[in-house]
């Protein structure tokens, strides 16, 4: 069984998330998270001793691509098309 998950530690979770529930909000939470920690004990009860780890769960191999250098065109070459420019950058409306 699950370590008993009471009230002041939903609190205290809470508030270093920062946030503001109130106690109807806290233990339906409390509930939540319980039956949580309670799915994470069933699975570490189940027993892995002869199972290797897997990094992806397809048998799928990757495929490199050999190096090669590739000349790229001078900057003033990329930047001729641009409608506005800022010295060395292009120039773009801002974001906010």
């Amino acid at each position: 069984m699950s370590k008993a998950l009471d009230i002041p530690t939903v609190q205290k979770v809470a508030e270093l998330a920062r946030l503001k529930l109130t106690d109807d909000e806290i233990k339906a939470i409390a509930g939540q998270l319980k039956a949580v920690l309670e799915n994470f004990e069933q699975i570490a009860a189940v027993n892995t001793k002869d199972v290797e780890p897997l990094v992806t769960p397809t048998d799928l191999k990757v495929h490199f691509r050999e190096d090669t250098v590739v000349v790229q065109p001078d900057l003033d070459a990329f930047l001729a098309n641009a409608p506005a420019r800022s010295g060395r950058l292009f120039k773009v409306p801002p974001v906010v």
